[in-house]
């Protein structure tokens, strides 16, 4: 037999990284435990780490593998040449010395991220009696102030409406994507509260919907007839499994509810689709900000509808309204306005 021909016959053997979906779906499944190595000297550290996060802090899964990577690093970079890690001698000075460098690689809004993540852990630490000092006030604070620059131009409503009109809506994926798309767009639903959202919440007599939002926050929003017609028709195609109580689920095996990251990646195929520069679900939250500022509506109605819990959050929108915010900007001394 030729080398080739038997080349071809030969079985394919999977590498690690086609096994991560499969390792994934089981560990969300409670089949297959979360795996952290223990075989370095803060790997029985990490372990306790990460289920303080998720017994005492009560952290979403995601946000845990991200503290969790940030702690691992900080107790990686913390163990001597002979690779002993001993946290009971950790100073304010290695702590600034570590988000000093992790400052140096990353953006404003991600350091501000990693302050946060190196004091749960200096916390975590202080409460486990491992380290005797609250070296948690020893972190110092990032520079990036509210509101001290422009936010991402805001889509118009015609772009949005160019993605939501590229989704072929003849497949179930295609009439699934249109569903989500139009929560996002017309609701200003954030990712994860797409994947979160279940049948029960779906009140279609009241036509309100139940949202799941942040710090296991619920709130109740009316039920547009233009999404309910979009849930209704990728509902009524056929779902499989038919008895999963999640609304969206992905349509390969192993079927099962969507990932949050599913948004994003179903937003960016249509922005191709449509020729429009790549955008994420986030930036379909802030087209519906600026479409309801430019119809009225005040910051109050806004904070309402996208679900803030400070209405400094919602004050950002008011920037992206350039022709309003000239209207009360006071001329300059000395010039005519």
């Amino acid at each position: 037999m030729p080398v080739r021909e038997a080349n071809e016959r030969r079985e394919k053997v999977p590498g690690p990284r086609a096994m991560v979906p499969l390792l994934s779906y089981l560990r969300q499944r409670g089949l297959v435990p979360e795996t952290v190595p223990v075989a370095t000297p803060s790997g029985s550290l990490l372990v306790r780490y990460r289920s303080w996060l998720v017994q005492e802090r009560g952290l979403a899964a995601t946000t845990v593998l991200r503290y969790v990577n940030t702690a691992r690093r900080f107790f990686q970079e913390q163990c001597s040449s002979d690779g002993v890690f001993a946290p009971e001698a950790l100073t304010g000075a290695d702590v600034n010395a570590f988000l000093l460098r992790e400052c140096a690689r990353v953006s404003a809004g991600a350091a501000k991220g990693r302050v946060a993540e190196l004091r749960s852990i200096l916390r975590f630490l202080h409460l486990q009696d491992i380290t005797e000092l609250s070296l948690g006030t020893s972190v110092p604070a990032v520079g990036g102030w509210r509101l001290a620059t422009l936010p991402p131009p805001a889509m118009s409503t015609a772009d949005v409406q160019l993605l939501l009109d590229s989704v072929d809506r003849s497949t179930v994926v295609g009439l699934r994507d249109f569903a989500m798309m139009m929560l996002v767009s017309r609701l200003g639903l954030r990712s994860i509260e797409v994947a979160r959202l279940e049948l029960r919440d779906v009140d279609w007599r009241a036509g309100e919907l139940v949202i799941r939002g942040k710090a296991r926050r619920q709130d109740r929003l009316p039920l547009p007839a233009e999404v309910g017609e979009a849930l209704v028709a990728y509902l009524s195609y056929g779902r499989n499994p038919a008895d999963a109580i999640q609304v969206f689920l992905t349509c390969r095996a192993p079927r099962g509810p969507i990932r949050a990251d599913l948004v994003g990646d179903v937003v960016e195929r249509a922005c191709k689709r449509a020729g429009l520069p790549t955008v994420g679900p986030h930036r379909l939250r802030h087209a519906l900000a600026g479409e309801l500022l430019r119809k009225g509506a005040g910051l109050m109605a806004i904070s309402q509808v996208l679900r803030h819990q400070d209405l400094a959050t919602t004050a950002l929108y008011a920037k992206v309204d350039l022709g309003a915010l000239r209207q009360v900007a006071q001329p300059w001394p000395g010039t005519v306005r």
